[in-house]
């Protein structure tokens, strides 16, 4: 499975501003939104291209557009905080959500709703949630995006560590992921360490 770490240095000052337990519900939101934009474009950086003439006000001229479609699959809620950052860069790209939640007991994956486009089998498909932990819910996405005719999808996450990684990797090692961090990994309730805390509850003010 082909990883990215982000290392630019913008991109690691806004994931020190998000893992900061005192940063505040509206910067939060303003840092995870610049953030996410920031992984989405390295992750769109070998996006096919296809040639096309443009008439500029004086004369025509070669340009280029996207030989195929977008479209953007949050895992609710906390996915939709990275969306917020994104869907400016490519507003006329399609929006899917997968509803998936993690077990508290026993840590794995309960999808719960999913709004799926029948366009996936020709569009690049970007899976987005802040944080792959234990890979579950990052699992159960995937396979419901190839189930519904994805071919060509894309990990975007915040914060990553080794054992959601692994667990990706193993189930689906054609999806590359595209991350700002490879965190130490999980600790006994199957959270990441050092991470940043819950993404959603911190996006949403509900913490």
């Amino acid at each position: 499975m082909h990883t990215v770490v982000i290392q630019h240095p913008l991109a690691q000052c806004h994931l020190a501003a998000i893992r900061a337990v005192d940063t505040p519900s509206h910067q939060f939101r303003r840092h995870l939104n610049l953030l996410a934009r920031m992984l989405f474009l390295e992750a769109t950086r070998e996006l096919t291209l296809q040639e096309t003439t443009v008439q500029t006000p004086l004369a025509q001229t070669p340009g280029v557009i996207l030989a195929r479609p977008m479209v953007f699959v949050p895992i609710l809620r906390a996915g939709l905080g990275m969306l917020d950052g994104i869907l400016p860069l490519m507003p006329e790209a399609t929006v899917a959500h997968v509803g998936i939640k993690r077990n508290e007991e026993t840590a794995l994956p309960q999808p719960y709703y999913a709004n799926l486009p029948a366009s996936l089998a020709s569009a690049e498909v970007f899976l987005l949630d802040p944080m792959l932990a234990t890979g579950g819910s990052a699992c159960e996405g995937v396979r419901q995006l190839k189930a519904a005719g994805a071919r060509k999808i894309t990990m975007i996450c915040v914060v990553s560590c080794p054992e959601g990684l692994a667990a990706l990797d193993k189930a689906h090692p054609d999806v590359p992921v595209y991350t700002a961090a490879i965190d130490q990994g999980l600790n006994e309730r199957s959270y990441i360490v050092p991470g940043l805390g819950d993404a959603g509850d911190r996006y949403f003010g509900t913490c």
